[in-house]
Order: C-alpha cells, then sequence, then structure tokens
C-alpha cells in the first residue's frame, strides 16, 4: 500500500484536495444553505486564478488574493441580479454568467487561453521562505493552504450565525417566511451569492499561484468536482450541528481528491475522470436511499421468519 500511496501522492491529494473545498464550501452556501443552483462556478473559478494571475505577475501575490474574491463577489451579485431583480430562473442566470465570463477571463488574460507566473513570488514562495528547515520545505503548501481553509471555515461559521447569516439560512428554508418577517430575500440572496463565489475566486487563485499558471479552461468541470466533494461531505455529516456539516465538506472534498489519486494509480485514463466524478456523484447521492432498501428488505425478511416459524408452532 505504501508504493501504491505515497507520501508525496497523499500530501498532493490534500493540497489540492483543500484548495477544490473551497469550491465545495462554495456551494454549500448556495447550494444546500440558499437552496439555489449556481452554474456560474466554472467561470469564476477561471476568473479568480486569471485575475489573481495578472495582479501576481504585477508583483503583488497577497493583494492577488483579494482582487479574486473581489472578482468573484462581483460575478456571484450579476449572477443574483438576474435571479432577483429580472426574475431569471437561477440556472439559466448561471449558465448566462457562465458563458459571458469565458470572454471576460479572456480580457483579464490580454486575450490569451493562458498566463505563466514562472519566475514570480507567490504566497506560497513567501511563506515559504520563514524557513530553511527541511520538514518545513516539504509540508509548507500543505500549512499554509490548512491555515487559510481553518481561517474561512471560521469565518463562514462566524457568519452564518450572525443576524444576516441566519436570514440567509432562512431565506434557503422558506422565503415567504423571510418576506413575512419584513427581510427582503432579494438582498439575503445576493449577499449569500457574492460570499459563495468570493470563495471561488479564491480557489482560483490559489490554484492559479499553485500551479503557477492560468489557463481559460481550467474550471471546466469544477461545477462536477464540487458537487461530488459536497454531496460526499453532505452525505458523511448526517445530522451534524453547522461546524460538523463544515468540516465534513472539506473532509469530503481531500476524499474526493484521494478517489481521483486511487484512480491515477490505477491507470485510468484522464478522458474518464468526468465519468469517475459523475459515478462518486451517483454513489454519493443514491447511498443514503440504497441503505434505508437494504434495511427494508432485511427488516421484511426478518418479519417473513418470525410469521413463519409462529405458523409452524402452532401447528
Amino acid at each position: 500500500m505504501s508504493g501504491f500511496l505515497t507520501v508525496g501522492i497523499v500530501q498532493t491529494a490534500l493540497e489540492v484536495g483543500l484548495i477544490y473545498s473551497l469550491i465545495a464550501l462554495s456551494l454549500f452556501i448556495s447550494f444546500s444553505i440558499l437552496n439555489i443552483c449556481d452554474l456560474s462556478t466554472d467561470g469564476c473559478y477561471t476568473l479568480g486564478c486569471a485575475v489573481g494571475a495578472v495582479v501576481t505577475i504585477a508583483g503583488h501575490p497577497i493583494l492577488a488574493i483579494f482582487a479574486a474574491m473581489g472578482a468573484g463577489i462581483c460575478s456571484g451579485f450579476v449572477t443574483a441580479l438576474l435571479q432577483t431583480k429580472f426574475g431569471v430562473q437561477s440556472i439559466l442566470a448561471g449558465i448566462i454568467v457562465n458563458t459571458a465570463l469565458y470572454t471576460v477571463n479572456l480580457g483579464v488574460m490580454g486575450f490569451s487561453s493562458n498566463l505563466s507566473i514562472f519566475g514570480k513570488d507567490t504566497v506560497f514562495s513567501m511563506f515559504k521562505s520563514l524557513s530553511e528547515a527541511q520538514w518545513w520545505i516539504s509540508w509548507y503548501k500543505l500549512i499554509l493552504l490548512g491555515m487559510i481553509i481553518l481561517i474561512v471555515c471560521i469565518a463562514i461559521y462566524w457568519f452564518l450565525g450572525t443576524r444576516l447569516g441566519l436570514s440567509i439560512r432562512a431565506t434557503g428554508d422558506s422565503p415567504a417566511m423571510v418576506r413575512a418577517s419584513s427581510i427582503n430575500p432579494a438582498f439575503t440572496i445576493t449577499v449569500g451569492l457574492c460570499v459563495s463565489n468570493s470563495l471561488t475566486g479564491l480557489a482560483g487563485c490559489l490554484i492559479g499561484q499553485y500551479n503557477k499558471t492560468s489557463d481559460i479552461n481550467l474550471g471546466t468541470g469544477m461545477v462536477t468536482i464540487a458537487l461530488a466533494s459536497l454531496v460526499i461531505g453532505e452525505s458523511l455529516s448526517g445530522r451534524r450541528k453547522m461546524a460538523g456539516r463544515i468540516f465534513c465538506v472539506v473532509l469530503g472534498s481531500c476524499l474526493y481528491r484521494f478517489i481521483v489519486s486511487i484512480a491515477l494509480r490505477l491507470n485510468i485514463p484522464t478522458e474518464a475522470f468526468k465519468l469517475v466524478s459523475a459515478l462518486i456523484v451517483a454513489i454519493a447521492l443514491i447511498a443514503p436511499q440504497a441503505k434505508k432498501m437494504v434495511a427494508f428488505e432485511l427488516h421484511k425478511r426478518s418479519a417473513v421468519r418470525s410469521a413463519s416459524g409462529s405458523r409452524g408452532g402452532e401447528r
């Protein structure tokens, strides 16, 4: 097993899994909390990467993080505006924004299909320079990403516990009830989608600095990946409280990356990864109902055996 999954493979899976967990947390807010299907994730992820790459090349890697989050907020605002002010369905609004972002992303990158950040300082290289110890050089990326994800999770937990956060959660449960409570659901939806897409933009910036490149097709299929991570996390969380649900979403993203790593080691062709992602989502969605069906079938067989035993005793 140690030869099958080396330390390097596990470490990379954790690092990429932590970055992808930001997108899973984004869908957690939009899909699980607000009950909105936001399909602009692919374009917003690339937008965060493109904006982050341009600002990083300009020599401001830390500012790039906030710029990417700001770009994500703008994307979320436009998506929410289409839904709340113009009555466009959430799925269509996401598709429209995602389509428009392709051209926007090209424009951000100077109408080039990719940008290289090699030779430029990133948050990772800056963090690496804090120590020259061998263990630090091996684990600094994972440590930095772990710190970022911890801060984000704490911030999300705090935010969802505030008055505004509770209003956003209530909007997802019952917009009519929120409206009857003199709270504007259009405002809560807008804030929720802006927060959600800021996390997607942050993930795009981090993956760009992690890979030291930005590509126009980077975000293709991110909705499926994030949904797979979210579904795995939600299936693990069950009826846990909010803190447990947030943690399980992050855990689900890391588990998804482990599954992908195993698929790579099994020499599954990259062309089949979309199918693997779809199967993971399907299995995670089917698992709870399958568990109930198996339990019901076992209970039914037990009842039949008990009834047969009773009839045999009467004879």
